[in-house]
């Protein structure tokens, strides 16, 4: 029940419509006891003592109460409902929020399709506990005590015959419930996979589709798919057992009754009207038992669901702001440095990324960084902007500590265009000033122009209003990667970042952004994480890593003379187009 403990506080803001159905609930289960009793009173009192005027008022009264009983029970279902969905509504903000201010870190051991099945079906299964418990859930125990204590009244020997079998039937209960959590929760891990095997067939049907392999992934999902069916099957069967065990319990309990009810009457120590009306207070006890087990499926899978959500909301973010932290001055020069920097995902220290480091980047400076795949030259510049914390070393800004700023001050200074470039549903102009909402139209063609993007977006159906599809899918990837710088370069950050940025356009184009940001260096300090090396050759410094250290670093002329891995980098891409022409220009590109 831990877990359930700690989802009450998003029902806190709603405890005056829970308390106010709780109060409906609780009217309408006194009504509801009041219909045995009027019904004894019936038959000793009108049909046996020939009285037409007690059956014509009792029924009548009857009527009343179960129109009565009617309009509190939609009062009672309104409130429920709107006390559920509201708990719904929280649950998924804070879950969302949660997610938002999770670091780089924490998304790496998290999967998209867990996050999404946290934050729809396990969200679903919370607001159904949580309306359920408001309406039957509350109201069978209050229905199941209000008709034992009325049997007792009724009569005596006859409850305490039914003793044993309410004993019997509490356990099977207790035995259901307590099995069916972590079954259900087997269930949720077996849709957390479904849908992770799902977002990764959508996200990637292109690639699906070009390397042929459709009959792989729907083999794929076919056995995720079969994993959940035969587990929901076996949980199932396993829920369906309990209702005629329970149907078996209170059928001998009418057999009890009457049995025993009959011998009573017989010697004249019981009436038919109260035979009846205990009979009706058996029912009114067995019939929430089994309304209980019914329902405690979505109780188990509500449990379950609260705390695969506990797990999420409670899971501390790696990047949190010190408690002494301090803001970056907006004004303070884009100096970066380094000092002895050693960096393992996951704080594995047996298999290090980067090591060593030592780094020195004045304002205004633009530092590349060549390297092979998995060099760890995206690991470096994602320590700058604090989406990983150095695992030991310093990484400083201005002189300060990067642990030591505020994160969005931090992050106010930055541009990052990432590997992929991603693209938001709207307008292009929107998905331009995303960083910055409030930005002129000159500064959106200026940021368009730099990034070389203004030329394709002017030829659009609606220029600057063209709708991006989900995920830009309506545009190229060099298309997006232009974009995407251009929403850089909007935020006009102190220090820019461009990881693998201009892999999708061509060379020329690449040239031309260049030469854009070249205009505007002076403003900035840019760090380029290239593969090509034409990317790089005019940067004041580039730094060649291989296997997390930097093993050179200087100008392209100097690394050509002293650098045998820059050189056979040089080599692979350059130098058989280079050996082709005539020897002037190629000395002159060596140069």
């Amino acid at each position: 029940m831990l877990p359930l403990r700690r989802l009450f506080r998003f029902i806190t803001p709603y405890r005056g419509l829970a308390v106010a159905s709780l109060v409906l609930l609780t009217a309408l289960v006194c009504l509801d006891l009041a219909i045995p009793r009027l019904i004894q009173r019936i038959i000793d009192r009108g049909i046996l003592a020939h009285d037409r005027a007690v059956v014509l008022s009792t029924a009548l009264l009857m009527l009343g109460i179960s129109a009565l009983s009617t309009v509190i029970a939609i009062g009672n279902n309104v409130f429920s409902v709107r006390a559920g969905e509201g708990v719904a509504r929280d649950l998924r903000e804070a879950l969302f929020l949660k997610i938002q201010s999770y670091a780089f870190g924490n998304l790496d051991r998290q999967k998209t399709g867990q996050l999404m099945v946290r934050l729809t079906s396990d969200v679903n299964a919370v607001k159904s506990l949580t309306q359920i418990s408001l309406r039957i859930g509350t109201r069978a125990p209050l229905m199941m005590l209000g008709s034992l204590v009325l049997m007792i009244t009724t009569s005596r020997e006859l409850a305490l015959t039914m003793l044993p079998l309410l004993l019997v039937t509490s356990v099977l209960i207790v035995f259901f419930i307590v099995k069916m959590e972590p079954l259900f929760r087997t269930v949720q891990s077996k849709l957390d996979h479904l849908n992770n095997v799902l977002q990764e067939n959508i996200a990637g049907v292109r690639l699906i589709k070009a390397l042929v392999r459709a009959d792989f992934e729907e083999a794929r999902f076919a056995g995720a798919n079969q994993e959940m069916t035969s587990r929901s099957v076996q949980v199932m069967k396993f829920v369906s057992s309990m209702t005629p065990a329970l149907t078996l319990c209170v059928n001998v309990g009418m057999v009890v009754v009457i049995w025993s009810g009959g011998l009573e009457a017989i010697h004249g120590r019981l009436s038919l009207g109260q035979i009846v009306a205990f009979s009706n207070y058996m029912l009114s006890t067995m019939t929430p038992l089994v309304m209980m087990t019914m329902l405690s499926n979505t109780w188990a899978a509500g449990l379950a669901s609260a705390r695969r959500m506990t797990e999420i909301l409670d899971t501390q973010p790696d990047i949190v702001d010190a408690p002494n932290a301090v803001e970056l001055s907006a004004g303070a020069p884009a100096r970066i440095d380094f000092s002895d920097v050693c960096f393992a995902y996951h704080g594995n220290d047996d298999a290090p990324v980067l090591r060593d480091i030592e780094l020195h980047a004045e304002p205004g400076q633009t530092i590349a960084i060549l390297g092979a795949t998995g060099a760890g030259k995206s690991t470096l510049v994602n320590l700058i902007p604090r989406f990983y914390d150095a695992t030991s070393g310093r990484v400083a800004i201005a002189g300060q500590d990067v642990r030591t700023l505020t994160h969005d001050s931090l992050m106010a200074e930055v541009g990052v265009v990432p590997q992929e470039s991603i693209l938001f549903s709207g307008s292009v102009r929107d998905n331009i000033r995303y960083g910055k909402p409030d930005a002129s139209e000159e500064d959106v063609v200026r940021a368009a122009r730099t990034a070389q993007a203004h030329t394709f977006i002017s030829e659009l159906p609606q220029g600057y209003d063209t709708h991006v599809a989900e995920r830009g899918a309506n545009f190229s990837g060099g298309q997006k990667q232009r974009l995407a710088i251009a929403r850089a370069l909007l935020v006009r950050p102190k220090l820019l970042i461009l990881d693998y940025s201009t892999s999708a356009v061509d060379v020329e184009t690449e040239t031309r952004i260049q030469e854009g940001l070249e205009a505007e260096r002076h403003q900035r300090t840019t760090f380029v994480v290239a593969q090509r090396i034409s990317t790089v050759l005019k940067a004041d410094r580039i730094l060649v890593l291989d296997k997390g250290q930097i093993v050179a670093q200087g100008t392209h002329r100097e690394l050509l003379q002293s650098s045998p891995v820059y050189q056979e980098i040089y080599d692979s891409q350059l130098g058989q187009a280079l050996a082709e022409l005539p020897s002037p220009v190629a000395e002159e590109s060596r140069s």
